[in-house]
């Protein structure tokens, strides 16, 4: 496995320090934010570290050569929007800045693009999969063109009330992802496995890993904390974000040592990039550093 991080966490910098960055802590690869430039949406989005409007043969080749005399691979190019928004210009949008990065992902050479299904939070599951066999076939399409991989995560982009009632994202669960799979069984489709998130919807994290060894096509180390006071005020139908935070690795319930054995048993040995989005962590940029160095210092003891 290759140990990086995640770029939006650094959505204040540069590409060029972005990447100076990550070298100077001694990551080995990089998921480089490609957001349209613009006002962020939410926490974490918006970063845009590679314009992909603006790449041509140009552009690619400084981007090559900045990253290969760092020694800093791109282990995927992302976006992470709602491809099937409810506002029809919005998902208009979205499916068409996603096309431009999996085109980009094509040109840079990188071969990944980490994203989500996205999902019109105001219908059923059943319904959104039916969503879903509608706009993903153009998508999936443009990806096997490319031969860029599609990775998906599985947040449910469901924390505070603007993602109420059923989140923003569908891929959230084994069961959604067999259906995903039927549907566009394309060898271009897989996941961005990320263990947190099943934490808090009170899941096991490890067991699927067998399950989908195949279609796991990059993964994410970051942490989730549940405060069992909280959520038993509360209950698991509140805002998440009522009982639970995102931590670094290591401060929250993901068993590392575990998780990364099972990825090591189905012979994963693809990017592995931390995600920060620890708020103990955003009171200065000195802050931030030290969350990147400490993480990386409590993942190496797993993965090198």
């Amino acid at each position: 496995m290759k140990l990086g991080l995640v770029s939006a966490i650094l959505g204040d910098e540069s590409f060029e320090r972005m990447i100076d960055i990550i070298e100077e802590i001694g990551f080995a690869c990089v998921e480089a934010a490609c957001w349209p430039s613009g006002k962020a949406e939410r926490r974490y989005a918006g970063v845009t570290h590679i314009d992909v409007g603006e790449l041509d043969e140009k552009k690619k080749e400084y981007i090559l050569q900045y990253c290969g005399e760092r020694g800093i691979e791109l282990s995927a190019l992302a976006f992470y929007p709602n491809t099937m928004d409810p506002d029809p210009e919005r998902r208009a949008a979205n499916i068409a800045h996603l096309k431009k990065v999996i085109r980009a992902a094509r040109l840079l050479e990188v071969g990944m693009v980490t994203t989500f299904i996205g999902r019109d939070q105001t219908r059923t599951v059943e319904e959104n999969l039916d969503l879903f066999a509608e706009i993903w076939g153009e998508l999936i399409e443009c990806a096997e063109e490319n031969r860029v991989k599609i990775a998906i995560e599985n947040c449910p982009m469901l924390f505070g009330r603007e993602q109420w009632p059923g989140g923003q994202n569908l891929a959230v669960s084994p069961s959604v992802w067999r259906r995903m799979f039927e549907i566009f069984p394309s060898k271009y489709f897989g996941l961005n496995y990320d263990p947190s998130h099943f934490v808090w919807q009170r899941m096991d994290y490890i067991k699927p890993l067998y399950e989908f060894r195949d279609k796991i096509f990059h993964v994410h180390f970051k942490d989730i904390k549940v405060y069992p006071d909280k959520l038993d005020d509360v209950g698991i139908m509140a805002y998440p974000l009522e009982y639970m935070a995102p931590k670094l690795p290591g401060l929250g319930d993901v068993r590392w040592d575990r998780f990364v054995s099972a990825l090591t048993d189905i012979g994963y040995d693809g990017y592995a990039c931390i995600e920060v989005e620890d708020r103990s962590f955003e009171g200065s940029k000195e802050d931030v550093r030290r969350s990147l160095v400490l993480s990386k210092r409590y993942m190496e003891q797993f993965v090198i």
